[in-house]
């Protein structure tokens, strides 16, 4: 065998190698990742109910419930669609109504079966998640009216 066609053996097995390792490292991640989305874009979406998302929004105003058993339902919107969510556990201590939450579970029958609940952390945090969601539906702007007029921010601080 020639010394060129060597190389190119080598560099044809070597690319192989390369690739069977990519393929395997991308399985692996396959089940850890979590895809963010939207209330308007989960509802768009037909998801199968074993994957595992994020949905960012606002609580919507007068939809938080506490069940028994430790159970709390509320909805998440980003003001043009709304979900509802399920959670057994402790909600975050900044939780509340009107403010920005990520929950993160499975969506089943139509509501969000949430494992995890994040919460803002001061008065001038919005996840960016959640701000990306606003500005994509197209309601940033009346959102951030309504928290500037609510002294949530200052004015004109949310770009």
């Amino acid at each position: 065998m020639k010394p060129k066609r060597r190389r190119l053996t080598f560099v044809l097995i070597g690319m192989g190698l390369l690739g069977a390792a990519a393929a395997l490292v991308l399985a692996a991640f396959r089940d850890s990742i979590v895809f963010f989305y939207s209330p308007t874009e989960i509802l768009a979406k037909a998801l199968p109910a074993e994957q595992r998302i994020r949905v960012g929004g606002l609580v919507e105003e007068g939809s938080l419930e506490k069940v028994a058993g430790g159970t709390v339902r509320f909805k998440i919107t980003d003001l043009a669609e709304t979900i509802p969510v399920t959670y057994t556990g402790i909600l975050p201590d900044l939780f509340r109504e009107g403010q920005g939450v990520v929950a993160q579970g499975r969506f089943q029958e139509g509501v969000l079966k949430a494992d995890e609940v994040l919460a803002k952390h001061d008065e001038n945090y919005m996840p960016p998640e959640v701000a990306d969601a606003l500005k994509k539906s197209g309601q940033w702007e009346h959102m951030k009216d309504a928290m500037e007029g609510a002294g949530q921010i200052p004015k004109g601080a949310a770009k």
